[in-house]
């Protein structure tokens, strides 16, 4: 399928499922006449990433994530090494959490001062 038809299924506009491709995350092969053409299978991997990139994660995170990643959710097929990477995304988003709270407890302070 073209770039269109991908961006029509998935909802993901034709510039960032050129980001996609660039970042690794989606394969694409080209035809004779240059235009990307992907698999049947590109509209599971968008919504895999979309998924992934909720979840918090950056696109060289989702790069190591994809080839564990089975259906739309994505369920993960578990391994040391992805554990490993996702336990350490959560803990770097906990100490994130943690100083913005901090942030926002000083700025509320500031805020509650005459």
């Amino acid at each position: 399928m073209l770039i269109g038809e991908l961006s029509r299924r998935t909802g993901v506009s034709a510039r960032l499922l050129r980001y996609y491709e660039a970042q690794g995350l989606l394969d694409t092969s080209r035809g004779p006449n240059g235009y990307r053409q992907f698999d049947e299978d590109a509209v599971v991997t968008v919504r895999q990433v979309r998924a992934l990139l909720r979840a918090g994660l950056s696109t060289e995170v989702i790069r190591s994530v994809l080839p564990c990643a089975r259906g739309e959710r994505p369920d993960i097929e578990w391994c040391a090494e992805l554990w490993d990477i996702l336990n350490g995304e959560l803990a770097t988003m906990d100490q994130r959490m943690d100083e913005l709270q901090s942030s926002r407890d000083a700025l509320a302070g500031l805020l509650t001062r005459p």
